[in-house]
């Protein structure tokens, strides 16, 4: 049906928004940033630590907040502070405060993220042949965010080089975007909010989520977020490390971007077809050797080969959980199905960048630090692979 390809489009403003921008964007920002005020690297993987802290507690309350607003509301108000807070961190240049606006873009970020995720699955379960492309859709959203800011933020900061610290504008500009996409979720929240909840399936058993049923899919969503969030926390800062132009690094994460965009057409019959763990554990493999490229030659081609295969993997590993949880558990269970892989998603991000750029501020550098995270990732897709189905439903 065109409509639901329609609203899972619009929908996918909300992940441009929570991880596109609100996230992923500070990775362009951050040489700007660490040159300007002085950090370690350490510190500069501070900052998307305390946005995982935010977002570890933005997903914990997304259950009780849904409940008592529905994820309607919960998407487009996310987006607004989420634009709120991006504006905001243009505004700071001390270190504490630049982290509780980091922390905060965070718990709005985890909003919009479950929530989106949420409806997307109600679109899929209208649709179930078509499912999987639904929520690799809403999922590949983040690409538009991704290649959008790869487009922006170098113009920006190229045109506020003479200003006293320029970078701020580009967090203007940002938090610009964030509040056009915002206001266009308004069409799908308020269209779906009228929606009725699908009725139970006759003779269909009630069903809870637990978190022991899903362990091993749990454990290795945990390793994707410590592995992942590394290659996109330093990968462009490693780039200008090799020397790497800026042309070359906006060309590099635009690409990057769009392969995120495609990646909805590429694993939907996977997400379709297994209802186990076999297409998180695949898809951490690919990661893992996308993440370690960079980390092993400067040679352009094959750099560029890195940010194209990791565009067109990561989003879906996020998708992989909600098809997850949405192949195993009734309707009833999936807000907090979704909600427990976001927590351990954002528990795994805390702990990645500051051990990455602990890492990077030893002898080995950022290399070393990306080995790490594809070490991560690749025991995350041997933890996914254990996961089992639960009793067809």
């Amino acid at each position: 049906m065109r409509q639901l390809t329609a609203l899972a489009l619009a929908i996918s403003l909300g992940a441009a928004v929570s991880l596109g921008i609100t996230r992923f964007a500070y990775g362009l920002l951050l040489p700007a940033m660490r040159s300007d005020l002085g950090w370690s690297y350490a510190l500069a993987g501070a900052m998307n630590t305390a946005n995982a802290t935010g977002y570890f507690l933005g997903a914990l309350a997304c259950p009780w907040l849904m409940r008592r607003f529905g994820p309607s509301l919960l998407l487009v108000g996310g987006a607004l502070l989420a634009s709120v807070f991006m504006v905001g961190s243009g505004f700071v240049t001390q270190t504490e405060g630049l982290l509780l606006q980091r922390l905060l873009a965070g718990v709005a970020s985890a909003l919009v993220f479950v929530a989106g995720g949420l409806l997307a699955a109600r679109l899929g379960a209208r649709d179930p042949q078509r499912s999987g492309l639904l929520l690799g859709l809403y999922y590949g959203g983040t690409g538009v965010g991704i290649a959008l800011s790869a487009l922006l933020v170098p113009a920006v900061l190229d045109a506020a080089q003479a200003s006293a610290h320029g970078w701020r504008w580009a967090w203007w500009a940002l938090g610009a975007l964030c509040l056009l996409f915002s206001l266009v979720l308004w069409w799908p929240a308020r269209l779906m909010a009228a929606w009725p909840s699908p009725p139970p399936v006759p003779g269909q058993p009630e069903r809870h989520f637990r978190w022991r049923q899903f362990g091993y899919g749990l454990a290795g969503y945990t390793l994707f977020g410590v592995g992942y969030i590394g290659y996109m926390t330093f990968v462009v800062a490693l780039l200008r490390g090799q020397g790497r132009s800026a042309t070359e690094i906006t060309v590099f994460y635009a690409l990057l971007g769009v392969a995120v965009m495609a990646s909805s057409r590429l694993w939907a019959g996977l997400l379709d077809r297994y209802q186990d763990g076999k297409p998180l554990a695949l898809l951490n493999a690919l990661l893992g050797l996308a993440t370690l490229l960079p980390a092993l030659t400067q040679a352009w081609p094959l750099v560029l080969l890195s940010g194209l295969l990791f565009g067109a993997v990561f989003l879906s590993v996020v998708a992989s959980t909600t098809a997850l949880v949405r192949h195993n558990l009734p309707h009833s269970a999936w807000a907090s199905g979704i909600s427990a892989f976001t927590t351990v998603f954002a528990a795994g991000q805390i702990v990645g960048p500051t051990v990455v750029g602990w890492i990077a501020d030893g002898s080995g550098g950022l290399e070393r630090g990306l080995v790490f995270s594809a070490l991560a990732l690749w025991a995350g897709a041997a933890l996914a692979w254990r996961q089992r189905a639960l009793v067809a439903h």
